[in-house]
């Protein structure tokens, strides 16, 4: 083969070896996480958008929220002394349950002297009854008698108007014929006044009649204080603060012994600031977050909202009007009744964070 024709003064070019002749450069492919993150950071940033956009200003919180229960102070409607205790701290109880007993033998003795007054005002109103029988006899015999001494006057009246008898005779007769006035007088009064302690109705049911029913009163009175020497559970709950009830301990009518806690009865009370109460109202429906139960959403809604601060129920309102004085945001207490606990057993004073939907009656809508 003939060699190639090279120009004059040109040099013998070196012989190039294939393999170490330079290749072009390939165009090199986006990594996977590249692509991933080119791909969701978009994505995200969108999501985030739109959720905020829908949602922007629907959900008001707090976390200046605890959990709330009726608190029953116990007492004994009765004095006495303490003869049995049938609870002890912090045991939960049922409605009815009883809690401790007072030494009622005082009290059946009471009640047993109510029972005697009872059976003697109705013994009382029966002999009122025989009386009055007896009154009433005695008039219709003071009606006979004085007709009577009226026939007998007006028949020796007449002989003395015809000259038959002297005048003297009528002396005696007017006399009887005056007593028996007198005495049919006196049966009715007695009449009358039997009739009066009768209540003014001979045909009164004897229970009906006031000394009769102020007996029942009293012996009405002296059961109920028998029956409240032994004290019961108001209400289901859990008893707290017994550590005082001891046996032989005197107590006084009134005095607090314990305290009931019902369990059954529970609501969240949530301090708003004041700017958050635009557009809250009554029913909303709101999550509540414990936390004694991390990660548990309870189910609630708002029951009521409050008619001022809390500082305007404070024992000694703040004074605004100093020179000293700065603005400090307010709380508006909100009550969140809890519809579904999730079986968790709530006790009163546990922290909270409540969130209220306040654009879902809107979407009902």
């Amino acid at each position: 083969m003939n060699a190639p024709l090279k120009a004059p003064g040109q040099a013998d070019a070196a012989p190039v070896d294939a393999h170490l002749a330079p290749t072009a450069p390939s165009p090199r492919r986006p990594s996977g996480r590249r692509l991933a993150l080119l791909v969701s950071v978009p994505v995200i940033l969108v999501a985030a958008g739109a959720f905020v956009y829908f949602t922007g200003g629907r959900f008001i919180d707090t976390d200046n929220a605890y959990v709330q229960q009726a608190k029953v102070s116990v007492s004994s409607d009765v004095a006495g002394r303490i003869v049995s205790v049938a609870v002890a701290d912090n045991q939960a109880v049922k409605q009815g349950d009883t809690l401790f007993a007072i030494d009622a033998e005082p009290y059946r003795i009471a009640l047993a002297q109510a029972d005697a007054a009872l059976a003697t005002a109705r013994v009382n109103v029966e002999q009122l009854r025989v009386a009055l029988g007896t009154a009433e006899a005695k008039l219709s015999s003071a009606e006979a008698t004085l007709e009577i001494r009226r026939g007998e006057f007006e028949r020796k009246q007449s002989l003395v108007s015809q000259g038959v008898t002297a005048e003297s005779t009528l002396d005696d007769l007017r006399l009887a014929l005056q007593t028996a006035e007198s005495a049919l007088a006196l049966a009715r009064q007695e009449v009358a006044s039997t009739t009066a302690a009768l209540a003014g109705n001979p045909d009164i049911v004897t229970d009906d009649h006031p000394a009769v029913r102020a007996a029942l009163a009293a012996r009405d009175n002296a059961q109920r204080n028998l029956d409240k020497t032994t004290i019961v559970a108001p209400a289901d709950g859990i008893v707290s603060q017994v550590g005082s009830l001891n046996v032989g301990q005197f107590i006084n009518t009134g005095s607090t012994i314990a305290t009931l806690v019902e369990t059954g009865d529970t609501w969240i009370e949530a301090n708003f600031k004041e700017t958050q109460l635009v557009g809250l109202s009554a029913g909303m429906p709101a999550e509540i977050s414990v936390d004694a139960f991390p990660g548990i959403k309870l189910v609630g809604h708002v029951e009521s909202i409050g008619a001022a601060t809390g500082a305007e129920f404070a024992l000694i309102p703040a004074q605004n009007a100093t020179g000293n004085w700065v603005k400090v945001t307010q709380r508006i207490p909100v009550v969140i009744r809890v519809d579904d606990a999730k079986g968790e057993p709530l006790r009163a004073g546990m922290s909270s964070v409540v969130s209220v939907d306040t654009k879902s009656a809107e979407k009902a809508l």
